[in-house]
């Protein structure tokens, strides 16, 4: 295990994170699961994301594996200086507060940077320097200012992504703009502050729609309301219920559905010989298909489709996805030990690199685990 860490890209860098919740473990897990040594600092009684309860339940055992625990009260001068000290030992800080307060700690970048020139320090706030950059902002906030609820929801329903989108894509441009700055200082030599927001990360990702409207001057609606650039594209209601996606976008792959539903007639109607003509009669089309499909059976039809190349896709539950074949055989799910001695499976991170899939190198860190193994560098004691 120590040879395969040690070949890892990172394997060498120190990153000390203070975070809690997404956006910022996020960042550390994808920088520890690289091979960095990633030491997350927690408040007396551990981070409160331990215990979340609800659709918050996930997120400590999600985004905090292959790290180290160690406990620092940074609310007092001790533990500020504690703090401050590991910093010097570390090539990373990682933060996600409020705004003002690691200033108020004197774990701000202006202060650490002066006595650490070579610190890299990463935030991941609600929004970039300017108008915003004080407010606070919540993924489900930013969604709504950002465009991707509008374009989401039905017209008039602006309705939330129903996985905090923003908050992971805000750590992955954090260990994006840590490996950057590590190739920077190998040159300088010098240290940099890195920022990531939740807000410019959703316009981001809603970039595309402006630009379309820049191009057309024609606002774009909702993807509900959408006018679909192919006739048949569409979940369809089958046998029993079940639900199935299916995408015909050339006019080959729509004569090889019919094949498939044995429906030949379809494929010789002169009225849908292209895909601009059966855009033009699509609630039609998708109508006729519909009464042909839901005597379908999806186990029955899913292999047809597949043989023949047709893109095709179940609507699953994330429960499902524990059993899902292609993750099981392709190694994207494996075991972590949690803090309680038990086992759970977590997803890897979806990068393949030389062959090998970035793991689980570590058990998921109990409250101040590594106190003495980190905090006794620094001649500090771990507490009682």
């Amino acid at each position: 295990m120590a040879a395969e860490h040690a070949c890892l890209p990172l394997a060498g860098v120190r990153v000390v994170e203070f975070t809690h919740m997404v956006m910022g473990p996020t960042c550390g897990m994808i920088l520890a699961d690289l091979g960095a040594e990633v030491i997350k600092v927690e408040p007396p009684g551990g981070d409160k994301t331990r215990n979340l309860p609800g659709l918050g339940i996930g997120f400590f055992r999600s985004f905090n594996r292959n790290k180290k625990s160690v406990v620092i009260d940074i609310t007092t001068p001790q533990g500020q200086a504690t703090a401050a000290e590991l910093v010097g030992q570390c090539d990373v800080l990682l933060e996600n507060f409020r705004p003002g307060l690691m200033a108020k700690c004197g774990l701000d970048y202006a202060t650490l940077s002066a006595r650490f020139p070579g610190l890299i320090y990463v935030s991941h706030k609600g929004f970039l320097p300017g108008p915003y950059e004080n407010r606070l902002a919540l993924d489900e906030v930013v969604q709504m200012m950002g465009g991707l609820s509008y374009m989401t929801g039905p017209k008039g329903r602006p309705l939330r992504a129903g996985t905090s989108v923003n908050d992971i894509m805000g750590g992955m441009f954090g260990a994006i703009g840590v490996m950057a700055a590590l190739r920077e200082r190998d040159r300088t030599g010098k240290g940099q502050e890195v920022q990531s927001a939740l807000f410019e990360n959703c316009v981001f990702l809603s970039s595309q729609h402006m630009q379309q409207f820049s191009m057309t001057r024609e606002p774009p609606p909702p993807m509900p309301s959408r006018v679909s650039a192919w006739s048949v594209y569409d979940v369809f209601t089958l046998a029993e219920g079940e639900q199935l996606f299916i995408g015909a976008v050339s006019d080959k792959q729509f004569n090889t559905l019919c094949d498939v539903l044995q429906r030949p007639d379809l494929a010789a109607d002169p009225a849908l010989a292209t895909n601009a003509m059966r855009v033009a009669v699509r609630p039609a089309l998708l109508e006729r298909l519909g009464e042909i499909l839901k005597d379908h059976r999806v186990e029955a039809l899913a292999p047809k489709l597949e043989a023949a190349g047709i893109p095709y896709a179940p609507i699953m539950r994330p429960e499902q996805l524990l059993d899902d074949p292609h993750l099981r055989a392709s190694g994207g799910l494996v075991p972590m030990q949690t803090e309680d001695g038990g086992t759970t499976d977590v997803v890897l991170l979806p990068l393949l690199m030389g062959g090998r899939r970035p793991g689980v190198r570590m058990p998921l860190p109990g409250i101040g685990e590594h106190n003495d193994e980190i905090l006794s560098g620094l001649g500090v004691h771990a507490p009682d």
